[in-house]
């Protein structure tokens, strides 16, 4: 090789590492996507293009609202535009977004043919058979659910790429879902979220296992990477990680990408309680006074701070709370509820400006507080709950958000708030988060803002941050926190000032709130706290809120009698109970005796209970009605129950069948249906928790009394044909029987009368099979009969009957029983007139009898039926048998 030549093999070698190293890029969007794409959606498809050449899975975790879907959809138009490549793909997501899914593949790549694989077991088997086949689709699109039942029918396909929406969702190994995406077969995975990774490393390990199994094969190796040995090695672990990720992992904020999005603002405005509300709050912490006290289960201690949210969001919450009936919308609504006493300040001045606002609340029955709110003040609205819309739904055209109450996850608060702040927005999003002073919801935020500020710091001590849930100290010191307010004061807290001055207080409170955020991350960030270092402690409030209750009692309430614990506790009869004990006292009712719920099918004598309960009450009622009466119109003195109508109504309880349920009755009905109302025995075996003489007594009854039941005609009727059924296999079986007496080996002797039914594929050996196995195994037990004949070895080569299906041979065995009984009348016919000849020739006298002989002494010619049996006797014979008997 010259010199020249040398040089030329280089140059070539270098334009090609070049031109492998650039790759692909686009600086237009596909034409088949419609709609403008953003630089950064076009940015994010580049770098989805480079995976894809490459040859690498990978994590798209732009932040929400940045349009993940669309880049991901674009990456599909993509390869059906520029590389041909059709499919199929499949997107797995939760159900709540399969119908945005198809909305947006429809809406931005028209040409991608998208099939939704969910609904009922008949709606699957349609687009299993008729939709999802090669070549008629290039997009499956399908739920978690979905993709864990069909799996079956989803593994035919080899996936060129899988897509997982909401990805955490696969962030254990071990769970069902990731397991089962595991085996599907395909060339590319991604997965998409945008939840910051905040997970411990060994979650982190599972989505990189799940996209590159080959490199990130080992949970141990990976741990191993990141130990850290001393504070030094510390930030160089952070780096490292970083590092690991850049190639999978690509994530973008609003705050970079979006240069024109306008801010976003949170104001935190806080108002008092009502005086109702304090009354329900308090009745609630009574009730729980040594809970409280004394630390109690973390359950428990979730159900007080449940009831304590529903309160400081709005009493009307508790059932009975709500003064009616009649119920009627009217002030009452807004007075009785601090955070309606501020939204109804808020909304005429948001108004004013022309906003279009947002309200989000956890609790739906609070929406239906709202509807009333709104209709009464004249408002329009439009309510979105799970029924009309889910993840993904764009209200870009509203400018404030309310959040009428905080949830847990702060994730999910953001979440609401992105539904306006996101691509779209023209105005300045103003986020508004109601609080109740002095309630447990103030100390919710303050440990949602703790838990996103560790969040954002995504490393800690050279790991990502642990999900912590709120563990029993927490919640005490959340239940505890201004009970001493609650209790020193009954009176209403809410105040008359103008909304611009609690607009004003609420920036103050926020502000103060953020700089003790700044404060503890940088206290975070420092990297001193130990592996028992508690995140979200509040600061010195341990000691602070270590109310003793018992010390309040003297001047506000008198303490509670202790209680028996119960061994089954009900959380809503409980709450009753302790509203109950909050609620101002109502006059007493009178107590009418409760009469059990008498059903047809417990066959109570009901129009004489009906008789005596109705002079009970009426009796009762005139007594408790007597101070109402004016002297001199005394109605006529109505009588108690005797003492022998007592006993009477006792009597006729007893009588009935008070423990039966309708379940109970309908597995009666359905095993007298099985194996018929005589059965006692057969039927109480299938009765659960019933004794054989309780059914026994029931079916007694049942048998005199069910004209008395709603639907007798059709139960009687469904019982008349399952008895049918058995008396008919009955029949059959006692045919088969009759058949095979006549026959000393009937496996290897047994003869069937075709006539003109043998059939052309079915061999007399197989058919003598067959009802002999049917006379063992009884008339009915298809699936065995197939097995006794894969099972014998007469039958080893006959690879038609073996093929059979058990409709086939039942069909099969029906038409020979047809025969048999046929046979077996023909039988019988000739068996009687064989035994009438005989009375008549016993009856015939010696000179009838030699009349009946011929002159050369031979006998007369046979009669048809002993021609008929002489040749039955030469059939048996001639094959080399006698006939038993």
């Amino acid at each position: 090789m010259t010199e020249e030549e040398e040089d030329e093999e280089y140059l070539k070698e270098e334009e090609d590492a070049l031109a492998g190293a650039g790759g692909t890029r686009l600086v237009s969007q596909p034409s088949c996507i419609k709609g403008k794409m953003r630089d950064y959606q076009l940015a994010g498809l580049n770098w989805l293009i480079r995976l894809y050449e490459n040859g690498i899975n990978g994590i798209l975790a732009d932040e929400m609202g940045l349009g993940k879907t669309l880049q991901t959809i674009s990456l599909l138009g993509y390869l059906h535009e520029f590389r041909g490549i059709t499919g199929p793909h499949m997107v797995v997501a939760p159900k709540s977004t399969l119908g945005n899914w198809m909305k947006e593949i429809q809406r931005f790549c028209p040409i991608l043919r998208a099939v939704k694989f969910l609904g009922n077991p008949e709606e699957r088997n349609h687009i299993r058979d008729d939709l999802l086949q090669p070549g008629k689709f290039d997009v499956c699109v399908t739920s978690f659910e979905m993709a864990i039942k069909e799996k079956s029918a989803l593994r035919r396909f080899s996936w060129r790429y899988i897509i997982i929406d909401e990805a955490h969702r696969i962030k254990n190994e071990n769970s069902l879902l990731s397991k089962t995406m595991r085996i599907y077969n395909t060339n590319y995975r991604l997965l998409i979220t945008g939840t910051p990774l905040q997970n411990n490393l060994h979650e982190l390990w599972a989505l990189l296992n799940f996209l590159l199994p080959e490199i990130f094969s080992s949970a141990e190796t990976f741990d191993e990477w990141f130990q850290i040995s001393g504070e030094n090695d510390q930030q160089e672990v952070v780096q490292q990680l970083h590092k690991v990720l850049r190639p999978f992992l690509l994530r973008r904020l609003k705050s970079d990408v979006e240069k024109g999005l306008p801010p976003k603002k949170e104001t935190i405005l806080k108002v008092g309680m009502s005086q109702m509300q304090k009354q329900y709050y308090r009745a609630l912490l009574q009730k729980d006074l040594e809970v409280i006290n004394a630390g109690g289960e973390r359950k428990r201690l979730l159900n007080i701070a449940m009831q304590l949210r529903k309160c400081c969001n709005h009493p009307y919450l508790f059932q009975g709370a709500e003064p009616g009936p009649p119920y009627t919308t009217g002030e009452h609504l807004v007075e009785n509820a601090g955070k309606m006493v501020l939204l109804d300040k808020l909304l005429p001045k948001l108004k004013e400006r022309d906003s279009r606002v947002l309200i989000f609340s956890q609790m739906t029955r609070l929406l239906d507080i709202l509807e009333d709110y709104l209709m009464y003040r004249g408002y329009q609205y439009c309510r979105i709950d799970g029924n009309t819309g889910g993840l993904g739904i764009n209200l870009a055209t509203a400018d404030v958000v309310v959040l009428y109450d905080s949830d847990w996850n702060p994730q999910a608060d953001l979440q609401a708030q992105d539904r306006a702040h996101r691509i779209g927005q023209k105005k300045e999003v103003q986020v508004f988060r109601f609080c109740t002073e002095y309630t447990i919801e103030e100390k919710v935020i303050e440990r949602a803002y703790k838990k996103l500020a560790l969040d954002a710091l995504v490393i800690q001590q050279g790991r990502l941050a642990e999900q912590k849930t709120v563990n029993k100290d927490d919640l005490l010191q959340m239940v505890r926190f201004g009970a001493e307010m609650v209790f020193s004061s009954k009176d209403s807290t809410i105040t008359d000032e103008d909304i611009d001055r609690i607009i004003a207080k609420g920036e103050e409170t926020t502000a103060e709130l953020d700089a003790k955020m700044k404060k503890f991350t940088e206290d975070a960030i420092k990297f001193k706290m130990d592996d028992n270092a508690e995140l979200y402690d509040f600061d010195d409030e341990k000691d602070e809120n270590k109310v003793d209750f018992k010390k309040l009692v003297s001047d506000n309430w008198i303490e509670p009698p202790r209680r028996e614990r119960k061994r089954n506790y009900s959380e809503s009869d409980y709450f009753k109970q302790a509203l109950r004990q909050g609620a101002p006292a109502k006059p007493r009712e009178p107590r009418i005796p409760r009469m059990p719920h008498l059903h047809d099918f417990q066959f109570f004598n009901n129009q004489r209970l009906n008789e005596l309960y109705e002079k009970e009450v009426r009796y009762l009622m005139q007594a408790n009605q007597k101070k109402d009466t004016i002297d001199g119109e005394d109605e006529d003195q109505l009588e108690p129950l005797t003492a022998e109508e007592q006993e009477e109504k006792e009597q006729l309880l007893e009588e009935g069948f008070a423990s039966w349920t309708r379940r109970d009755f309908n597995t009666f009905i359905r095993a007298c249906e099985k194996y018929g109302r005589n059965d006692i025995k057969s039927i109480s075996s299938e009765m659960e928790g019933k004794t054989e003489e309780e059914v026994q007594r029931y079916a007694k009854v049942f048998k005199e009394r069910y004209k008395e039941l709603t639907d007798y005609d059709r139960i009687i009727k469904n019982i008349e044909r399952g008895e049918a059924r058995i008396s008919r296999k009955d029949e059959i079986m006692k045919a088969i029987g009759k058949k095979l007496d006549r026959y000393k080996n009937p496996w290897l002797e047994l003869k069937i009368q075709y006539g003109q039914n043998k059939g052309k594929f079915y061999n007399e050996e197989c058919d003598r099979f067959m009802l002999c196995m049917v006379h063992k195994l009884g008339y009915g037990n298809w699936d065995e009969l197939k097995a006794a004949f894969r099972m014998s070895p007469l039958f080893r080569f006959d690879w038609f009957v073996k093929s059979r299906t058990t409709q086939e041979l039942a069909r099969r065995c029906d038409t020979l029983i047809r025969l048999v009984e046929k046979e077996n009348q023909e039988y019988d016919e000739q068996e009687r007139q064989a035994r009438k000849e005989k009375r008549l020739a016993k009856n015939t006298t010696p000179t009838k009898r030699a009349a009946l002989r011929n002159s050369e002494g031979e006998s007369a010619p046979l009669s048809s039926f002993k021609r008929r049996r002489q040749s039955l006797m030469d059939d048996y014979v001639g094959s080399g048998r006698r006939k038993r008997g």
